[in-house]
């Protein structure tokens, strides 16, 4: 485990001396660490040069199964670790725009029904959380834009409803300041379709969570769910954008049909009872 941190720590940061400093060991024990793990797989790992050190053709290989072997020994350690109190163990990652309100209330809940299943939460995209539950390291994933894979379960959850807010409702739109959120290819579709004049945005980001706090600080508009959008417009922060169009994102539960965690039923069944209550919360709002 050492030797496999220690190449990863060498290749985030370019330089044996650098990753010695951030893992706080000698640099002749970080070249040791790195020599060993070569000479196990009997492979160069890292090209070495006054600059620095970079990845060879294996080392970039062998730099996806580094990752695995990190994260399936976490996973181990804490479903093995898991004091007798707690009977099973989840570990359930999404996109973070599901992390706002909805997860958390699930996790709430979940706690409060089934005290005795420990719960690890993560943040994540698209192809790393698909990645981790077709690897087995993550037992169910939330996403916007999944892909199928055989023994994966994709599963319909509920369809976001994507508003447009503004710091000033007032000021014609669009405006220089508006920020596309990049919500995938089905947004990309329907807002393509409702604005086919609108040139590209000045600034486009991945994430609805980073658009927000970029308006809020320097005033302008983005597309969010409006389960971010409720708490914002309540605190005065953002505004509707009248007569502004609103847009389906659909969010997906991915699954292994077969697992070995005797608690993934339970929990998928009561991520469809929150998404229910969550989608009835939002038509209620949404009438008021």
């Amino acid at each position: 485990m050492n030797q496999v941190k220690t190449f990863l720590a060498v290749a985030a940061n370019g330089s044996f001396l650098e990753a010695a400093s951030r893992l706080h060991v000698t640099q002749s024990t970080v070249s040791s660490r790195i020599q060993g793990l070569e000479a196990y797989l009997g492979a160069s790992l890292f090209v070495r040069n006054r600059s620095g050190a970079v990845l060879t053709a294996a080392g970039r290989r062998f730099m996806h199964h580094a990752k695995t072997f990190v994260l399936t020994l976490e996973q181990a350690r804490h479903d093995v670790g898991l004091p007798s109190r707690y009977r099973a163990s989840i570990t359930i990652g999404a996109r973070i725009a599901l992390w706002e309100v909805f997860l958390p209330r699930w996790v709430g809940e979940m706690r409060r029904t089934s005290p005795d299943i420990s719960i690890r939460s993560e943040i994540g995209f698209e192809a790393d959380l698909m990645r981790r539950v077709i690897q087995g390291t993550m037992d169910v994933a939330l996403m916007y834009t999944p892909q199928h894979s055989p023994g994966i379960q994709v599963q319909p959850l509920f369809d976001e409803t994507l508003v447009l807010l503004t710091t000033d409702p007032q000021k014609p739109w669009p405006d220089e300041n508006y920020i596309y959120v990049d919500w995938g290819p089905a947004f990309y579709a329907q807002h393509s379709s409702s604005y086919p004049d609108l040139e590209r945005p000045a600034q486009v980001v991945n994430i609805g969570w980073l658009a927000v706090q970029i308006i809020i600080s320097n005033g302008g508009s983005c597309f969010v769910p409006l389960r971010m959008a409720e708490p914002l417009i309540q605190a005065g922060k953002l505004f509707h954008m009248p007569d502004s169009p609103q847009f389906k994102l659909p969010a997906y539960m991915v699954y292994p049909r077969h697992s070995e965690s005797t608690v993934l039923e339970q929990v998928i069944e009561s991520l469809r009872l929150q998404a229910m209550i969550e989608m009835q919360k939002s038509k209620v709002s949404v009438l008021l």
